[in-house]
């Protein structure tokens, strides 16, 4: 093998090694901190078994992030120079104040790690573009820029030479262990169904991220009332686990 082949083989490698570096569940962005709704939809027992679990995972795979995250993604990365008005595309696409908070906290967190392994700095978004006051009452809130977490990944997987389809799966992955790790504390679920669950999840990942591809720009967007409602309502709940 001469060198030319080594350099193109170890590039390729640590591509991915990073994608699985920014996909760890012990990267601290925060997502352990949230259950998107599910904490809620599991207190009001409209979920209660591990098989509803998994169908709400399932929908918010194929009729949430296949048809607003991974085609958001797929653009960041396609077309750099439009990060501004994709990063207001993902954050208008938020069906509820807790869902918005999500993105932005899990943003932010990746806004400052990035740095620290090697990304440049990008996405300077204005500071007339704060985090509404709303979001959150803490002064801590109120002047950070808006950071869609899902505009900043495709921006490290771009800088770091990640084919999209690979981002995609990556993202998807990732999304999925945090719901399942969230179940099996809020079901709760044992480990071993755990894991069956992950293990019966993953076909949908690869389904979802073609379906993903047939997703116009024009028709980005999602509407899942009962997930709206149950972030919605999980802010006055009387006793959580999870920020949101």
């Amino acid at each position: 093998m001469n060198a030319p082949d080594l350099q193109r083989n170890t590039l390729s490698d640590l591509s991915m090694l990073r994608l699985m570096h920014l996909c760890s569940v012990s990267l601290p962005v925060g997502g352990y901190s949230f259950s998107h709704g599910l904490e809620y939809a599991i207190d009001a027992a409209w979920v209660k078994t591990p098989l509803q679990v998994q169908q709400w995972i399932q929908l918010q795979i194929f009729q949430g992030l296949a048809r607003v995250d991974l085609p958001i993604l797929r653009l960041a990365m396609s077309q750099p120079d439009r990060l501004q008005e994709l990063n207001d595309l993902a954050l208008a696409c938020r069906e509820s104040k807790e869902l918005r908070m999500t993105d932005l906290a899990m943003g932010e967190a990746l806004h400052r790690l990035l740095p620290t392994l090697g990304v440049a700095p990008f996405l300077a978004l204005p500071s007339a573009n704060p985090i509404p006051q709303a979001i959150h009452s803490s002064s801590t809130y109120k002047q950070q820029a808006a950071y869609s977490f899902v505009v900043l990944f495709a921006q490290a997987c771009l800088q770091w030479n990640v084919p999209v389809r690979e981002a995609c799966l990556g993202y998807l992955w990732s999304w999925v262990e945090n719901q399942v790790a969230a179940a099996s504390k809020l079901v709760p679920l044992g480990q071993t169904t755990a894991q069956a669950m992950i293990a019966a999840l993953q076909p949908d990942i690869p389904e979802a991220v073609y379906q993903s591809t047939l997703i116009e720009e024009d028709e980005i967007g999602a509407c899942l009332p009962g997930l709206a409602m149950a972030s919605a309502l999980h802010e006055t709940q009387y006793s959580r686990l999870f920020r949101s």
